[in-house]
């Protein structure tokens, strides 16, 4: 046979954007054709996009892919070309891969596993396709073969796993191997996670392995619909070896590999590549990036608002910014990466005879506003923080007081109330208003500049509700709410050293404080809550184990964490403000889904609004010796 050409595209795609969709599907196919190949696999849904929800219950959407389809084919002339999308037959739904050659619809393979746990709700939308079963789908004015279909294409049986077959101990490729296919194409939307990619190596280099074939796994790529981010992992293996992958979490449209495999003598042209090991701090920042510049883009927004503190939290939003503008313009460079942004509103074209640094710094005073907005009750030591992060990575810095405007509101409420509020009998309600009273200000800035206002909830607050709704949760994006506190500390160490950023030396050094009581309270997050290193074990085995309060307590005992009576009263804190706290993680800004598990009820966890607080699993261990 000689070397055939197989290869994978990662393409960013949005929900239901026909056109700007089909774009990037015939971008890689050109891409492909150009540079000789001969099979090649696109993601997932790529017509449709993965993430339109319930749109998928609407009958006209899939007649709308079809059409779009039908539109790719006559661009498919000397490749084969796997393509995503919806179909109705019978009146019920199908996930499904059509694959396409020379101008010609081949089949259609519908997916046979739906994902239905963690962040995925495929069986509200699809209906899952038997094994060993076929039937027809009528795409214009022809039939075609649809169901569980195998093909054979430049002298290669073709079977498919998509996404989620693979993942199921009774997978598509076993019977695909007793068939004798040589090359399983995976599309897949397969949304980020830490550590998920070695996952995926054991599932697509083992399958090649054992199938004894060729395997392709291509995935979406980018923030797709506001929550999830896609990593864009493209893998080509071959009887249990990696010989070719792309570049995850990459900042262009399309992100094509490919390799040569010769099926007949059995052997790939390619060497043998070691995995992709990053570590959970760098993907963080990569994954980060990407779905901050595709929600940027994708919303149409013209930058980024931030009420900097000069603590933890809205300084690692902060470095966020200026992480994605440094990674976007080293992989894109200046003019590709304002168009796909669509800043074309900003005098870039005046920076192109500028180094990277001076165009990232134009870039970063463009698309980065922060503000400072000091009470009595903020340090100095904090300010300082704030303005040296904001002046070290470019942007704008503003600083105001709103002392005159949460005195005006005290003063109006003890006028009809008819008393004076006092820290000893007002606690809540005096810092409360500081944050509440800031929120007007940022979003008043957001507005005038068009931009999208950062909220810097993390998981640890969303946890316990140590958060002032209308406050410091007022916002668009929640980018760090993903992830626990005592990531987001160890995770500032690493920045300063690894992303080359003094500015912050500044935060570093400062203990984690709201700064709403007065200054002589010494108030800290972890004096009014717990250790956040306590606090993150514990959350683990509640909300992501899902134990009781006495199993949490049982498991963390043998950890020497803390002492036993101090550890118990930690965990029955967390858990009554858990389940007092719901109502407030139904009202937090959209966040990105980064570690395996998160407490957004819209991606992940639901939980009721209106419980008992766990008084009997609480007493249980109250009671426990």
């Amino acid at each position: 046979m000689g070397y055939l050409r197989i290869g994978g595209a990662a393409l960013n795609q949005t929900p239901l954007d026909w056109e700007g969709n089909k774009k990037n599907i015939l971008d890689a196919i050109f891409q492909a054709r150009e540079q000789g190949v001969k099979i090649l696999c696109l993601p997932e849904l790529c017509i449709t996009g993965y993430s339109c929800e319930d749109v998928f219950l609407s009958s006209w959407m899939y007649e709308s892919a079809m059409n779009v389809l039908l539109e790719v084919v006559p661009n498919t002339e000397g490749i084969a070309v796997s393509i995503g999308l919806p179909v109705l037959i019978d009146g019920l739904r199908y996930n499904a891969a059509c694959l396409v050659q020379d101008r010609n619809i081949l089949g259609f393979t519908l997916k046979q596993f739906l994902a239905n746990d963690g962040v995925h709700y495929e069986t509200r939308w699809f209906t899952a396709w038997p094994a060993g079963k076929q039937t027809q789908v009528n795409a214009g004015q022809a039939w075609y073969p649809a169901g569980d279909v195998l093909y054979e294409v430049y002298g290669v049986k073709i079977g498919f796993e998509i996404c989620e077959d693979a993942w199921r101990p009774q997978r598509p490729g076993i019977r695909h191997a007793q068939q004798g296919v040589q090359l399983i194409l995976n599309p897949s939307a397969s949304h980020f996670a830490f550590h998920k990619s070695a996952i995926r190596y054991g599932l697509v280099l083992g399958g090649s392995q054992r199938f004894d074939c060729a395997y392709v796994y291509a995935d979406l790529l980018g923030n797709e619909s506001g929550r999830m981010i896609y990593d864009g992992e493209v893998l080509v293996a071959y009887k249990g070896e990696l010989i070719q992958r792309n570049d995850r979490l990459s900042f262009k449209l399309v992100n094509l590999v490919y390799a040569d495999i010769d099926f007949g003598a059995g052997t790939a042209a390619q060497h043998a590549l070691a995995a992709d090991s990053r570590e959970t701090t760098y993907e963080f920042w990569e994954a980060t990036c990407l779905g901050l510049y595709d929600y940027l883009r994708k919303s149409r927004s013209k930058g980024f608002v931030l009420s900097l503190s000069g603590g933890a939290d809205s300084s690692a939003c902060a470095v966020m910014v200026y992480a994605m503008v440094k990674k976007g313009m080293e992989e894109l460079g200046l003019a590709t990466f304002v168009a796909q942004a669509q800043l074309n509103h900003l005098p870039w074209k005046s920076w192109l005879d500028l180094s990277l640094q001076e165009q990232i710094q134009h870039l970063m005073a463009e698309l980065l506003v922060c503000a400072y907005q000091g009470t009595s009750n903020s340090s100095d030591q904090t300010l300082q923080s704030a303005r040296e992060l904001a002046l070290s990575l470019g942007a704008t810095f503003y600083q105001w007081e709103v002392d005159l405007q949460v005195k005006t509101t005290v003063q109006t409420i003890e006028k009809a109330i008819g008393r004076t509020l006092t820290w000893e009998q007002d606690d809540i309600a005096l810092q409360n208003i500081q944050a509440r009273t800031r929120a007007p200000f940022v979003w008043m800035l957001a507005n005038i500049r068009q931009a999208l206002l950062i909220t810097t909830s993390n998981r640890s607050e969303g946890d316990v509700g140590y958060a002032t709704m209308d406050g410091d949760t007022a916002g668009s994006i929640a980018p760090i709410a993903g992830v626990d506190k005592h990531f987001i500390r160890q995770w500032l160490l690493w920045a300063e050293k690894a992303l080359s950023l003094p500015g912050l030396s500044y935060v570093n050094r400062l203990e984690p404080t709201a700064e709403l009581r007065p200054l002589e309270r010494t108030q800290t997050d972890e004096k009014d809550l717990m250790p956040y290193s306590v606090m993150v074990e514990i959350e683990k085995l509640a909300i992501r184990d899902r134990l009781k309060p006495v199993q949490v307590f049982q498991q963390l005992r043998t950890q020497s964490l803390e002492h036993e009576s101090l550890l118990k009263q930690h965990i029955i804190k967390f858990f009554r403000l858990w389940s007092r706290n719901q109502w407030k993680r139904e009202r937090i800004a959209p966040s990105f889904h980064l570690d395996e598990f998160n407490v957004d009820p819209r991606s992940w966890c639901r939980f009721p609004i209106l419980s008992s607080g766990f008084e009997t699993e609480i007493r249980e261990l109250e009671q426990f010796h």
